[in-house]
């Protein structure tokens, strides 16, 4: 399970022209789901992105996560972060898992999230669906996260 976390003063989400999910300050996570990702991925993604430091407290830099903050978090749904560009220069995206498994699984994802958390301060967008993602970065801060790969040592 691959994720891209950005540090965020707002963000939201449009589906045919109506905004679906908004947040204020937070964490946007584009979250792709791999073929063979199970519920330990679930389990890695959820924990790495609530508590992973990415906010200041009183001047400190990285002292918070999102979670012990207080703040929001907007969760969009994006295979394209399996795709294999190594060979050519179309993107591959075998390696994303099928569309109902998929589905299945992120809202398996959304639920963990919530359950750990306070889920009325979790949006999402829209499985599936062509959306258009507005964010304000602040920083800017971007973090990519791999369920998979914890070093990347040689």
């Amino acid at each position: 399970m691959r994720a891209v976390l950005q540090r965020v003063t707002k963000a939201s989400v449009t589906v045919n022209d109506k905004v679906v999910g908004s947040i204020g300050k937070g964490v946007c996570v584009l979250l792709g789901i791999g073929s063979d990702d199970t519920d330990k991925d679930v389990d890695y993604m959820v924990n790495k992105i609530l508590n992973i430091r990415v906010f200041d407290e009183q001047g400190v830099m990285w002292k918070k996560g999102v979670k012990d903050a207080g703040l929001e978090l907007l969760c969009i749904s994006q295979f394209t972060l399996q795709s294999v560009t190594t060979k050519g220069n179309k993107p591959d995206f075998h390696r994303a898992m099928k569309t109902d498994s998929a589905k299945t699984m992120y809202e398996q994802f959304l639920q963990k999230l919530g359950k750990t958390y306070d889920a009325s301060k979790i949006q999402d967008g829209e499985f599936g669906a062509m959306m258009v993602v507005d964010i304000s970065n602040d920083g800017p801060v971007t973090l990519e996260l791999d369920s998979r790969k914890f070093t990347y040592d040689a």
